[in-house]
Formats: C-alpha cells, sequence, structure tokens
C-alpha cells in the first residue's frame, strides 16, 4: 500500500490503494485527487469517481465525499499525456504572480490573483495560480486552500504548512468560520439596504462539459448579502458577503434578483455588457474577492487579509461617475 506523503511523479500504471494519512482528515476526495494525480484535468477526476473506477474503503463515493484518516482510496490506472508535465509557465505569468503577494508568514501565502488566471491547471490550461507559484518555490510545499473563479480577482490563499491547510478546511465548513467579503458591479438600481438571498444552488453540465449553475430546490443551501455603496451610472457598486462557498454562488444569486454582476459572460446581460465594454471599457467580470477575515491556533492567531481593487476597476468606476 503506498503512503499517501509519496504521490507518484506520473500517474500510476496500475491501480494502486492509497491509505489516508490522520493529518489529511477532512479533505475532499476530489482535491486528493487532483494533487495526487497530477496534471489530470478535473474533468478526467470527476469522471473517475461517476464511473465508479475511484472507491473509498470498497465502495463507490461522490468527488465532495470528506476523506477521512485511515481512509483507503482505489486509485485506477490512469495515463496523462507528458507535455501536460513539461515545461514551465511563461516569464509574465510568473512575474505577475511574484507580483500579486499580499501577504505571508510562516503558515500562509495570500496573493491578488489577477482576473483571467485559473486557480489551478486543468480543462486546457496548464499553469494556474497554484502551478506558478509552486515553480516559483519548488522547494516549497504549496497548497491551495481555496478557489476563485478564472474571471473573479482578488484575495487567493495558500496553505504552506498541512496543520493551516487542516485548520482552515475546517473553518469553511463552520458556519461563519471564515468571514469573505467581495466588492462587485451589480447591473441596475439595487434597492437600499442589505438584501439578503437564501436561494440554493445546483450544479448542473452543459453539452461539452460546462459547468451552470442554477437556483434550485434541489441544491445545496447558499447565503448571499448584497449591500449597495454607491450608485454609479444607474448601477450599483455593492458589498457582498457570502455565509457559504458555492460554485458561481454570486453570480447566480445576482442574476436570481435581477442584477447579474456587469461583465458577466456566462449569466449577465449580453446588451448591458456590450454597452459597458463600449462605454466604460469594462472588458471583464466586475467580481473581486477583497478581504478574507478568520482566526487560527484555536483562536490564538487573528488574520485579516486584504486585497485592492484592480486598476482596471477602479479606472471602470471613475468613468462611471
Amino acid at each position: 500500500m503506498d503512503p499517501i506523503d509519496q504521490p507518484p511523479g506520473r500517474a500510476p500504471a496500475q491501480a494502486r490503494t492509497v491509505r489516508i494519512a490522520e493529518d489529511r482528515d477532512g479533505q475532499r476526495l476530489d482535491n486528493f485527487l487532483l494533487g495526487y494525480l497530477k496534471g489530470a484535468p478535473r474533468s478526467l477526476v470527476y469522471k473517475l469517481v461517476r464511473s465508479g473506477q475511484v472507491r473509498v474503503n470498497g465502495g463507490r463515493v461522490k468527488a465532495d465525499r470528506r476523506l477521512e484518516g485511515g481512509d483507503e482510496v482505489r486509485i485506477p490506472p490512469v495515463r496523462l499525456d507528458e507535455p501536460a508535465e513539461k515545461g514551465t509557465p511563461a516569464k509574465g505569468l510568473l512575474e505577475a504572480m511574484e507580483g500579486s503577494i499580499v501577504f505571508e508568514d510562516a503558515r500562509l501565502l495570500a496573493i491578488n490573483k489577477p482576473s483571467g488566471v485559473a486557480s489551478h491547471g486543468g480543462s486546457g490550461i496548464s499553469f494556474g495560480a497554484i502551478e506558478t507559484l509552486r515553480a516559483l518555490r519548488p522547494n516549497q510545499s504549496l497548497e491551495l486552500v481555496h478557489r476563485l473563479d478564472r474571471d473573479t480577482s482578488g484575495l487567493l490563499v495558500i496553505a504552506k504548512k498541512r496543520s493551516a491547510l487542516t485548520e482552515l478546511q475546517a473553518l469553511m465548513r463552520e458556519e461563519g468560520g471564515i468571514a469573505k467579503r467581495y466588492l462587485a458591479l451589480l447591473v441596475g438600481r439595487l434597492p437600499n439596504g442589505t438584501m439578503s438571498v437564501d436561494a440554493p444552488l445546483h450544479i448542473g453540465l452543459r453539452q461539452g462539459g460546462e459547468r451552470h449553475v442554477q437556483v434550485n430546490p434541489a441544491g445545496k443551501a447558499s447565503l448571499s448579502h448584497f449591500k449597495a455603496l454607491e450608485r454609479r451610472g444607474g448601477h450599483s457598486y455593492c458589498e457582498v458577503r457570502i455565509e457559504t462557498g458555492r460554485t458561481h454562488q454570486i453570480r447566480v444569486h445576482a442574476q436570481h434578483i435581477g442584477h447579474p454582476v456587469a461583465g458577466d459572460d456566462k449569466y449577465g446581460d449580453e446588451a448591458v455588457n456590450k454597452r459597458l465594454r463600449e462605454q466604460v471599457g469594462l472588458k471583464r467580470m466586475f467580481l473581486h474577492a477583497s478581504t478574507l477575515e478568520f482566526v487560527l491556533d484555536g483562536g490564538k492567531a487573528p488574520y485579516l487579509l486584504n486585497a485592492p481593487l484592480a486598476p482596471e476597476l477602479i479606472d471602470v468606476l471613475d468613468k462611471l461617475a
């Protein structure tokens, strides 16, 4: 049986069983597999789980299954293309990641992720933020604590120690364990005060494997709070707080209340997006993860992390005034 701390340089040529170490207790199965099968696209990992080729303690499970120390995970033989495992990130991406660091200590590294950079590689993307940071620091152990949509800018936290990763993942499962604040430009005039949206979200797959999220009673409980800070050009510059961290949560909840995120080409208003692009130069989605607040070491180490709004978004606000 293979030890968890020694993942293979390439995917296994035959099925193998891996015992989960105690310090990985609570990690999601899909995240474990992405780390173990270096270079495997996310779509392949989900296919392996759905088809039952990956098993935990001999049984079929879902991708979001939380692993426990001592669990035995069967990993099937997988062939990964060599090109995905070769090469290094482009010089410009390396420099962008180096310059995006907004906080670092012995436990954590936080970056202000630019829009257009994926949190991790996969689905045709060779190098995301985490792969690029690992290329910058080949002798450090770096693990993504959470993810941001590719088109969302802002705070992305990376753990430098396994203990920090485990503690943060536990906080994410607790209600109010991590306070998350976003800044967004919503289309139209949002009512005054705070608008809370309590609407379950369900992830579906469109043809070609693209994820599409909808408000659906069969989905997972999701809660967002929208508060207009300023009116700009007939639109609403807002603070958004989320109490759950579902895929595309803010974007779908904003669409649900009739005020989609400006520049969102998936859930937004196509005509308004075109007008904003032409009139004020908004060429990306106006959604930014600005603040994260949490406490580690059982309440002894408070963190308040901030990422300033991207210059191109400040420029859009100035032009809308």
